[in-house]
């Protein structure tokens, strides 16, 4: 889940120097929408038998401040152009990393890339989700680092000293691995750079006369780079499954190759071994770590007093539900003014005529036709599994992180990933400063607590339909697929707003105009009265408003709501086809990459004895996928605390574990838990 990219340029290039620093530093600026937290390079210099490595806990874009890092590259420039500064006089190898964390801490040097291991110096993008058990396979390979590529450059590694066949050291790779990754790799002893991707993640560009390549994550990171540049050729695609072999010491030439069994051998000209220099990058001190003083006795709830609350007749919402009332026969306001999505309806034919009204958005030559919002989550793994799979399109899937996904959720999507052979265009927030928002905003509501305010914490993600515009122009794609399920409805999140439900709207993120006037007004009253809200985070909130409320929304479409969603068919799919993995505290599927889930549903239960699985439960109820006594056995476990989601939260925000659980235990007013603990 970050960005990689270099160039590679044979002797006596016709590409001047000041071409190669502006083209490389362009490609830092633009792949760090990938990976904020470090970034770094390798420079290989087959000549003189030199390579260089530097690599900092810092954003891309301040590692081009960094006069270390312009130092290293400098000195190699002055190699490579030594002759003249209009073309090269040496071969140069320059592979570089912009990082989103997923294994391994980027306060630690060797979890940040370039990673090297023995011979090899590789970068990579995407998620190794068997990284521990390779590990334990091989014990003969010696681990040092956490970072999940390091695995993948040892299993290359000692591939290659068996034999120096690049294109057989890097199947050998993929076979063994489980997740996405699209990899860059050189070796010390020889004058190649390999590329290879399973995901599609790769595009390269060629230099006019096989002069070299230059090479990125996207196709529009690599375009925008190469503005300007007329000696370079259109990005190109490589596909999933397949590969590159740059042959530096027989100026560039280049190899294709698949990941077949019987795919040719490249043995590659052994040469003297490289040296390898690694100046040691700025490294900031590391974060707090609060989580181990967390009492987790004091957590509360009370499976007996759930039981008791009053609750519908005809599904499982409580008494205590926002602007609920009931019938005579107990039956609630939500069951009445319930709008059937699946029972009743002719579904296959709704089906039929839905995957029709999509065919003009199809590509007939296999390029990517449709953008898919991808989460990492159960619903959106499924509906990713029927576009490619059932539906026959050619999705590229995206992710915005905004620092609350968990690696869970990451690593589930490398999974359907990698097993699809999909893309995945991560967009990374600024992490650091994401977390700040929310440990500011949690601060303040923790002054005073407000019910109406909760969803503020989740206001850093709401950027994504922003995102899918942009994506749009940069891609040309048209179409992009959701796959929210209907019948997780929250309403009640602005219920506590004052916002009355509205039964008659089309989709789950719809609020009418009055709705909206009357949560803003909500909202302005509240940061009124308390100052603590108005923090840094205000400006990137109001963008979160106008992203998911203004931004406009055109061939886009709800999946599920002309296409059946069934909890079992879902589960069955995703687990027992792509190893969909679970959470150790929650025994549901739902809501366990997202990393908000369990802070803000303890809020609510301790408050008012309910979660968002209440109204979803109730919901299946309602279409007669479940029944009620199902539903509230159900319930009952599923809203129970999770542990271990708390404590990553609050250790994430770097907010203390006791002391928040505490003003949380005191919105109990109702003595729904009455003091009891887990």
């Amino acid at each position: 889940m970050c960005g990689i990219f270099g160039i590679v340029l044979a002797g006596n290039a016709s590409i001047p120097r000041r071409s190669f620093e502006a083209l490389l530093e362009k490609l830092y600026r633009l792949s760090e929408s990938r990976g904020k937290e470090s970034a770094g390079l390798h420079v290989g210099l087959p000549a003189t038998r030199e390579g260089l490595i530097f690599k900092s806990a810092t954003a891309a874009s301040q590692l081009l401040k960094d006069a270390d890092f312009r130092s290293v590259l400098t000195a190699s420039l002055d190699t490579v152009y030594r002759a003249r500064d209009e073309a090269t006089s040496d071969p140069i190898i320059a592979i570089a990393h912009s990082r989103l964390v997923t294994n391994g801490r980027a306060e630690r040097s060797e979890n940040n890339q370039p990673v090297t291991w023995g011979d090899v110096t590789m970068i990579h993008n995407g998620i190794v989700v068997n990284v521990d058990r390779l590990w334990a396979e091989r014990p003969d390979l010696k681990r040092t680092a956490e970072v999940d590529t390091e695995v993948l450059a040892a299993l290359v590694g000692s591939s290659m000293d068996r034999q120096l066949d690049p294109i057989a050291a890097t199947r050998d790779a993929y076979i063994a691995l489980k997740g996405a990754a699209s990899i860059a790799w050189t070796h010390a002893e020889t004058a190649t750079l390999t590329l290879a991707t399973n995901t599609g993640d790769l595009y390269v560009s060629r230099i006019e006369g096989g002069q070299g390549l230059v090479f990125a994550s996207e196709k529009y990171i690599l375009t925008e780079a190469l503005q300007g540049l007329e000696q370079l050729g259109a990005a190109v695609l490589v596909k999933a499954g397949t590969g590159i072999v740059v042959n530096v010491a027989a100026g560039c030439a280049i190899r294709e190759f698949g990941f077949e069994a019987n795919e040719a051998p490249f043995i590659a000209e052994r040469l003297p071994r490289s040296t390898i220099k690694q100046p040691k990058g700025y490294v900031p001190a590391p974060i707090a770590i609060r989580a181990a003083t967390a009492d987790e006795s004091l957590l509360r709830y009370d499976d007996n007093a759930m039981r008791r609350l009053r609750r519908c007749s005809a599904c499982i919402l409580p008494e205590t539900f926002p602007f609920i009332s009931f019938d005579e026969r107990g039956v609630c306001n939500y069951c009445h003014g319930y709008r059937l999505k699946y029972k009743g309806r002719h579904l296959e034919d709704a089906k039929t005529e839905f995957l029709a009204s999509l065919e003009g958005y199809r590509s007939r030559d296999g390029s990517p036709d449709v953008l898919v919002p991808f989460s990492g989550g159960r619903d959106s793994c499924y509906g990713l599994h029927l576009i490619k799979r059932e539906f026959g399109f050619n999705p590229i899937t995206f992710t915005y992180d905004w620092g609350m996904v968990t690696d869970l959720a990451r690593r589930n999507v490398a999974r359907l990933c990698g097993s699809l052979g999909v893309p995945n265009v991560l967009v990374s927030a600024d992490i650091k400063e994401k977390r700040d928002n929310v440990r500011k905003n949690v601060s303040a509501w923790l002054k005073k607590p407000d019910l109406g305010m909760v969803p503020l914490f989740m206001a850093g993600d709401k950027h994504f339909f922003k995102i899918v515009n942009d994506l749009k122009r940069q891609t040309g794609i048209r179409l992009d697929l959701w796959s929210a399920n209907p019948l997780e409805n929250t309403d009640f999140k602005s219920g506590f707003c004052g916002v009355p439900p509205d039964f008659d709207k089309a989709r789950l993120d719809y609020l009418s105009l009055g709705r909206k006037v009357k949560m803003a007004g909500y909202y302005l009253s509240r940061f009124a009265a308390n100052p603590g809200y108005l923090n840094q985070s205000l400006i990137d909130t109001a963008r979160a408003f106008a992203s998911y409320y203004l931004e406009p929304r055109r061939d886009f479409f709800f999946m599920f709501n002309h296409i059946v969603w069934d909890e079992r068919t879902v589960n069955k799919t995703i687990i027992g086809e792509y190893d969909f993995e679970l959470a150790p505290d929650s025994p549901s599927t739902w809501r366990i990459g997202d990393g908000t889930a369990p802070f803000y549903n303890y809020i609510y239960m301790t408050a008012r004895g309910f979660t968002e699985f209440d109204t979803f439960r109730s919901n299946q109820i309602r279409e007669g996928q479940i029944d009620r006594t199902t539903a509230l056995e159900a319930v009952l476990v599923e809203n129970r605390p999770r542990v271990e989601g708390l404590r990553w939260y609050l250790e994430t925000i770097d907010l203390d574990f006791n002391d928040t659980i505490k003003v949380i235990n005191r919105l109990d007013t109702m003595g729904l838990h009455c003091g009891n603990s887990l």
